[in-house]
Formats: C-alpha cells, structure tokens, sequence
C-alpha cells in the first residue's frame, strides 16, 4: 500500500497525494520533537521510536524545548525535474514548514544525476552518492541562509537542520547531503546537528 502511494505520488505525479503524505511526515517529526524534549531533561538514555539506537542521556540543557530551526530536501537532478514537474520532498518539506512555521531552504544541488537508487545494489549506491550534492550557489539562498545563521546566533548552540526525503533505503543520500550541510555550516563559523525526516523506509 504505501509502495503503490509513494509510487502514485513521486512517478506518476499525483500531487494531491502530498498533502497527506505531509502531515504522516508531520507526525514523525512530532515523535522526533518529543524524544529530543525527553532528552534534554532527562539523565537517563532514551530509546529513539526511529531506529534501534539509545540516545545518549544530556544533562544542563538551557532550553526545555526542541524545535528544527531549518528544513532542507534532498535535491532532484535537473533531468529529474523536468520528468518530473517537481520535487517530492521540497512538497513534503513545505508542509511541515507551514504548520510549524519551520523556514525550508533548498540549501543543496545535485552535482550529478545518478539514476533510479531502487534499481542499485547497496554498494552501487553508496558510490553514486559520493560528491553527489553540493552547497547551493544561488546567492538568495546562501543570503537567507546567512540572515537565519544571524538571527539565531548559532555561537551560543549548535544548528538544529532536518533533511526531508520521500524514502530512506541505506542511508546514503542522507548521509551524503549531512556532509555537505555541515561542511557549509563550518564555513560560516558554525556547527550542526543533522536530523533526517522520511516518509518511509525501504
């Protein structure tokens, strides 16, 4: 079922899918919210609901609550695009953005078009991946990212940024667009948590 909907929706093109597809994405980061918050005060390790790992227990949080402070999808090729007509996860970004009032920035590029993942081993995948994204070059973007790296003063924590994607397979996208965001982040002066958000995992 959630195979025929994503495939619906991402290759068929049945945009009006997104919106529900938006808010189940909703509720993942709603989970994740919530564990972050048990996290911050609590002395104990926390199991996260989104894997089989043990967050590790963080004592002396200044804040008692959690929010992302950026939204950032996973770029499509421009061939991708044109096919296409859009970007599945910028659309589930969007919505997540709207009801928490998150900004989304397309921060990343696609240096590369790398072809269909679900046709690849995982081996195939995790060399696709490499060099496959880059800090975007448009100047309004790298602006309002700057502009928000001002406003939240991001020496005092690091920045809290969830990469949103349609489906996690064996991590490498995520993993690859991670990189980047923290090797931009470091050249601005600042450091990042990275999270991610998918709608399903393969």
């Amino acid at each position: 079922m959630m195979r025929e909907l994503l495939g619906r929706y991402k290759y068929r093109g049945d945009e009006k899918l997104a919106s529900m597809l938006g808010l189940m994405l909703d509720r993942a980061y709603s989970i994740l919210k919530e564990e972050r918050e048990q996290l911050m005060h609590s002395s104990r390790p926390v199991q996260s609901r989104f894997s089989n790992i043990i967050l590790p227990a963080r004592k002396n949080e200044r804040n008692r609550f959690w929010a992302a402070d950026l939204l950032v999808p996973v770029p499509v090729s421009d061939s991708r695009l044109v096919e296409r007509g859009f970007n599945q996860a910028e659309r589930l970004a969007e919505i997540i953005s709207r009801r928490r009032g998150i900004p989304q920035l397309p921060l990343l590029i696609r240096t590369h078009h790398t072809g269909k993942q679900s046709f690849k081993t995982r081996a195939e995948r995790l060399a696709d991946m490499k060099h496959a994204f880059a800090a975007s070059r448009d100047s309004k973007v790298l602006s309002s990212f700057e502009d928000l790296l001002e406003s939240l003063n991001p020496q005092d924590r690091p920045l809290q940024i969830i990469i949103v994607d349609d489906i996690y397979t064996t991590g490498s996208t995520i993993r690859a667009c991670a990189e980047t965001i923290i090797r931009l982040s470091a050249s601005l002066g600042c450091t990042a948590e990275i999270y991610s958000l998918t709608w399903a995992r393969s």
